[in-house]
């Protein structure tokens, strides 16, 4: 294909064997209403089922789509990453492989982006399918995220979005072991907008993201972007100082002017474990910094493809291709 490539769909797939034929025939629907020419990128990142012998009976069909398969399983936020080092689009459209994010919103995001945004994130205005839990921990870290960092990442939007070609450079000049894309999104900046959408069902199988796997794409996101827990840690550190030295003087005060005495341990011990839990939670705070600093520090590359298939750009800035 000779064509310069307009539009680039980055698909992160883990286990979806079940869907990837659906997803692929819709995205095709949807991409082939452009008239334009454009790729369709699927990361596999470390399937256990046969998503990649699905995917590349497909790729011998079609040599729009195009795959890279991880030697393991390294992250649904680095097999975004991986998709856009290697988009060659124009326009980079990021989308999950489950269907809940609907391939058919991209044509409004491309309206957007001709008339000269830059960004074009899509917003949930609904969450079909979903427990009452994941929407309200959702809603929650949303909006904690939001007020806790110094930049505008918007509330109920997930990673389908559209970026224009400067946006994906710069995004790949950033090299961060630990990436939040939705946030480093916001924080690159350029003219965005959104477009608002319910969010469907499953069409089959099982959610990727578990509860262990949201709290660490929140602690990600909290810690890439805010420093406000470590002054929080600070703040209650010395609120706890001021509150033990105050107590200190009240029982050397009632020791020495007064007949009370102090009757068993229980304030004591309440005391004790008050302190105890704070200083736990503020070691365990800067724990979490200080890991991030280190697998910086270690510069291991990002991912690992094992296999590439119609990939030809093998310039890739932050991750490994086996030869």
């Amino acid at each position: 294909m000779n064509r310069h490539t307009q539009y680039s769909i980055v698909v992160p797939v883990y286990n979806e064997e079940l869907v990837i034929q659906t997803t692929y025939q819709r995205l095709k629907e949807v991409m082939d209403q452009t008239k334009e020419h454009y790729e369709l990128i699927f990361v596999n990142d470390g399937s256990r089922d046969r998503s990649i012998e699905i995917l590349r009976e497909h790729s011998l069909m079609d040599p729009r789509v195009k795959i890279l398969d991880f030697s393991r399983n390294f992250g649904h936020q680095i097999a975004i990453t991986a998709g856009m080092d290697y988009a060659e689009g124009n326009a980079i459209v990021v989308i999950d492989a489950d269907l809940q994010d609907p391939p058919e919103l991209i044509l409004e995001m491309i309206e957007q982006w001709k008339e000269g945004y830059d960004v074009v994130y899509a917003v949930r205005t609904k969450r079909k399918g979903e427990t009452f839990f994941k929407k309200k921990t959702a809603s929650l870290f949303y909006r904690l995220l939001r007020s806790v960092t110094d930049i505008d990442i918007p509330i109920d939007t997930g990673d389908f979005r559209l970026m224009d070609r400067k946006v994906c450079d710069e995004m790949k000049k950033l090299k961060e072991k630990n990436p939040f894309v939705r946030g480093l999104v916001s924080w690159v900046g350029f003219k965005q907008t959104s477009v608002e959408y319910e969010r469907d069902e499953r069409l089959a199988g099982e959610t990727k993201y578990p509860l262990k796997k949201m709290l660490k794409l929140s602690m990600d996101g909290i810690t890439t972007f805010s420093h406000k827990p470590l002054k929080a840690a600070s703040y209650a550190g010395m609120l706890m100082s001021g509150a033990g030295f105050l107590y200190m003087f009240i029982v050397l005060y009632m020791k020495l002017f007064t007949d009370s005495t102090i009757t068993g341990w229980s304030s004591l011990i309440v005391i004790q474990l008050l302190f105890s839990g704070i200083v736990l939670l503020i070691l365990g705070m800067i724990g979490e910094y200080i890991g991030r600093i280190y697998d910086e520090a270690k510069d291991r590359p990002l991912y690992i493809v094992q296999k590439a298939y119609g990939i030809k750009n093998q310039n890739i800035c932050r991750g490994q291709h086996m030869s």
